[in-house]
């Protein structure tokens, strides 16, 4: 009876999925993914059958054709003439395609973006301009380093790279989750890239920058040190795709109708906030769950918690360009917002995923010399670089013909006398394939004296021909003490935490103590405490530090957005005897937010509440996850239900006590209620943290992010609003839960004293 009752609830589950999935799908549908539908197939439609490529019907594919002797069963050789055989092979043989360089691990969605305030006084761009467009819009996040097989938490920079479908062209812009790069010119990618990847004499390590390679890069090209800097920071272990910044990273050029120049920046925010994970943590994740981000993002928007980002730019006038103490067209450099502030102006939301990770991520390329009208390029030497590279690299990975792909074909008309090359999908109707030619096909815009098609600025240059940068360019300290001038406490323990990990593996000591040196430069508490943990000469002086700050630069000073606690996941530990009550008001209060709920118990399958028989089979709970399948790493919040029979059954499971134990390492949110709370003071003892003790009390607890309390109404449970409470549970642990981590449980030490 209970493994009917199972079954019925698992089925209703999937029943409610694939509807939810339905109304989602047709939701998202936009212009681009009409655009796609021709070319997709349903391998799950009714009445299909299994064909080859060129569409017969297969009979058997179990077995290759063979000579068979059917007196004594046995066979002979396969037979080489088998075409459904051999076809199956070749394909199978040639599924790969070359993977890239660079960011190969990634994951991608589709979605929209909509402006919200004009900006003609900068750009003619129509995507710019008209607030009645929706633009569609692709996106894919990647690590760096690693290859496609790597794991999704390491420490690394983030691609960050968006292909608007406009209506009049492609516009990619290909960025990264950190604003600045670690070279100014795109003459040394080359030699950055071999250096951080996998050292050649024997390909270790993967997806990682900590080895001897990429720190000697670092030290012998000093203006990689703000960027390094910012990949030692919380930016490099990002909690979600969903919660990271994106930049465009190189300086780009809007031009208005007047044929204006203004150089610009571009950024996006997301409204979850930016929040990172805690190394331990990170680390745990690459073995326990290396799909963590794909699978969050892939979550979430299936769950219909789009992510959203707000869009804005930084612009600096033409004849401002050589005011700053700093060069605009250094890659290396940020704009401080103090200086050059931020203007939102649209949004980004992504509302779908793919249909087909091959077809669509792994196909989708990115140029950054994809441009639209109204938008150009600059002088900034790493730009001028990319803009050659990216579209050369798709042409190994992809062919020639890769943007007839459809996940990078525009929505626009495309029409020009490019022509064959392998796998050419078009056919053209014509006598001529050149201009110009007697029947005046296919103009460019100068020949009807159009206005609407793209135009390079008419920027003036007067010089030499040289290997060198602006003189400008030759500064690179100032912006790394800014940055880490500019963070709070607990992210400059992080950076100091992060180099001396790096730093220990590399075994070469001329790296980790030439690295112990530059440091200095920054700031020389960091150096002398970085290098007493690798091994390094201790230094006695550094470089001055100005002592600036800047707004933007910590994830702790950014846009305020409302409180929330949208698409966080929340693991509710029960076992047999749990109070349903008190569950499901909390459960309801959180999912009111939009917060996603995980059952977890020390087994998968159903769980039963306080006066209900097991031998029943009904009025159970089915289990998500049970305690050794899942692990605390990858949930954002614990709540612990109360329970005499549960409560009990917890405390004598070893893994259930080390469960809250890590999340507290963790920094993450904890609550209990009632008997819950023994629970927490008996078995997992939580050093330094207040316990709400009376257990007549009504009063709700909050200490280092442990939200703890004995008598909470079902009323009570049921009022929530995101802020801190006394009286009122819920409140109380969503207000902890949309601060993401109890920083001042580190800051304190209490994280430390805890096994985990």
């Amino acid at each position: 009876m209970s493994g009917t009752f199972q079954r019925l609830q698992e089925s209703l589950n999937e029943a409610k999925t694939a509807a939810t999935h339905k109304v989602n799908e047709v939701a998202s549908m936009n212009e681009k993914i009409v655009e796609m539908w021709p070319n997709k197939v349903s391998v799950e439609k009714s009445g299909n059958r299994l064909t080859t490529d060129s569409g017969t019907k297969v009979h058997d594919v179990d077995h290759w054709l063979k000579v068979v002797d059917p007196s004594t069963g046995h066979h002979g050789p396969s037979l080489v003439e088998d075409q459904i055989a051999r076809e199956r092979i070749h394909r199978f043989d040639h599924e790969r395609i070359p993977e890239r360089v660079v960011h190969a691990r990634g994951a991608g969605a589709h979605g929209y973006f909509k402006l919200h305030t004009p900006i003609p006084e900068f750009s003619s761009a129509p995507v710019l301009n008209d607030t009645a467009r929706t633009t569609p819009v692709f996106v894919r996040f990647s690590t760096v380093a690693g290859s496609r097989g790597s794991a999704d938490t390491v420490r690394d920079v983030r691609g960050f790279a968006i292909k608007f479908y406009t209506e009049e062209g492609n516009w990619d812009i290909v960025g990264n989750n950190i604003p600045v790069f670690f070279i100014q010119d795109a003459i040394k990618f080359p030699d950055f890239v071999h250096a951080a990847k996998p050292e050649p004499h024997n390909e270790v390590p993967q997806g990682q920058t900590a080895h001897n390679n990429f720190w000697d890069f670092l030290y012998l090209h000093s203006e990689s040190t703000h960027m390094a800097l910012w990949a030692m920071s919380d930016r490099g272990i990002p909690r979600s795709f969903r919660m990271m910044q994106g930049f465009g990273v190189n300086t780009f050029s809007l031009i208005n109708v007047q044929g204006e120049r203004t150089f610009v920046k571009f950024v996006w925010t997301p409204e979850l906030g930016v929040h990172s994970l805690v190394w331990d943590e990170a680390l745990k994740l690459g073995g326990q769950d290396p799909d963590f981000h794909r699978k969050d993002l892939y979550e979430a928007i299936e769950n219909g918690h789009y992510p959203k980002w707000q869009f804005g730019i930084q612009v600096v006038a033409e004849k401002d360009q050589d005011k700053f103490e700093f060069d605009i067209l250094d890659a290396t450099k940020v704009w401080p917002e103090d200086q050059v502030p931020v203007n939102y102006i649209g949004e980004l939301v992504l509302n779908r995923n793919v249909d087909e990770f091959f077809a669509e991520t792994e196909q989708a390329a990115f140029c950054t010399s994809h441009i639209v009208p109204g938008i150009g390029f600059s002088d900034d030497p790493l730009l001028q670089g990319r803009n050659f590279s990216y579209f050369d690299t798709q042409i190994t990975r992809l062919g020639i013909n890769w943007e007839q792909l459809p996940i990078n074909r525009p929505v626009c008309p495309v029409m020009n006398f490019n022509r064959d090359g392998a796998l050419n999908h078009r056919i053209h109707k014509g006598k001529v394939n050149y201009w110009p030619n007697r029947f005046e096909a296919v103009p460019p815009g100068s020949h009807k004296q159009e206005i609407d098609s793209y135009q390079e600025y008419a920027a003036k240059i007067v010089g030499l021909k040289l290997r060198v940068n602006g003189a400008k360019f030759r500064e690179h300290i100032a912006q790394a003490q800014l940055f880490y001038n500019s963070l709070a406490e607990h992210e400059k323990k992080h950076v100091e935490a992060a180099l001396a990990f790096e730093l220990s593996h590399c075994d070469e000591p001329i790296v980790y103590k030439r690295m112990s040196e530059r440091l200095a430069d920054i700031d020389l508490t960091l150096a002398q405490n970085v290098a007493k943990m690798v091994g390094g000469d201790i230094p006695k002086e550094g470089r001055q530090n100005h002592g600036r700050k800047a707004p933007g630069l910590s994830q702790t000073n950014l846009p305020a957005f409302k409180p929330n606690i949208e698409a966080r996941r929340v693991a509710m530990i029960i076992a047999d005897g749990f109070d349903m009550g008190v569950f499901t008001a909390v459960r309801t209060a959180l999912k009111a937010e939009r917060a996603t709920t995980w059952v977890v118990a020390p087994r998968r399958g159903m769980i039963f509440p306080t006066g209900i028989d097991p031998e029943s089979g009904t009025g159970g709970l089915m289990a998500d996850h049970h305690l050794e399948g899942q692990r605390s790493t990858v949930f954002d919040a614990i709540f612990i239900c109360p329970g005499a029979q549960s409560t009990l059954t917890l405390r004598e499971n070893g893994r259930a006590v080390h469960w809250v134990r890590e999340a507290f390492g963790h920094l993450k949110p904890i609550g209990a209620l009632g008997d819950a709370v023994s629970f927490l003071q008996q078995a997992v003892v939580l050093p330094g943290v207040n316990i709400a003790a009376d257990p007549n009390s009504h009063e709700v607890v909050t200490s280092y992010g442990v939200v703890t309390g004995w008598k909470s109404s079902v009323r009570v449970l049921r009022s929530l609003n995101i802020e801190p409470s006394t009286s009122a549970f819920s409140s109380a642990f969503a207000h902890e839960i949309s601060k993401h981590r109890c920083w001042e449980r580190e800051l304190d030490g209490l994280h430390t004293k805890l096994a985990f």
